[in-house]
């Protein structure tokens, strides 16, 4: 799945645009990894097991976006976008959201992209 951040892909015409998709992801902080980044907090440095759950999330929330893309028969993304929201008591979890808009492009006269997959449920003619 093709995912971008811009509105368009160069060189592969947008046919049909399907609507928006999203994905979701939320993920509980570990109480040790919290007590290590305050200390590194306190005295400097990256507090990498942050970066390692941030990088999860978002990484979780793009496949379900992509995931539910297909679904609609899409094989691209544009004007992807992701989102983070820490939520709970004492801020204990992450939630990333990505979204976008689903498209069909323009199947390629030199085979350098598969046609568009069907939406979930039909048939090829």
């Amino acid at each position: 799945m093709l995912l971008s951040t811009t509105s368009s892909l160069e060189g592969q015409p947008i046919r049909r645009y399907l609507g928006l998709v999203h994905g979701e992801t939320i993920l509980g902080a570990n109480i040790f990894r919290d007590i290590l980044a305050s200390i590194r907090d306190l005295i400097g440095g990256r507090a990498r097991s942050y970066e390692v759950t941030l990088e999860r999330a978002r990484e979780m929330a793009l496949q379900e976006l992509g995931r539910r893309a297909r679904l609609l028969g899409a094989y691209a993304v544009v004007g992807v976008r992701v989102d983070y929201e820490v939520l709970g008591q004492a801020g204990g979890m992450l939630m990333a959201c990505a979204i976008g808009t689903a498209v069909q492009l323009e199947y390629s006269s030199d085979r350098s992209l598969p046609p568009p997959l069907p939406p979930a449920g039909s048939e090829r003619a």
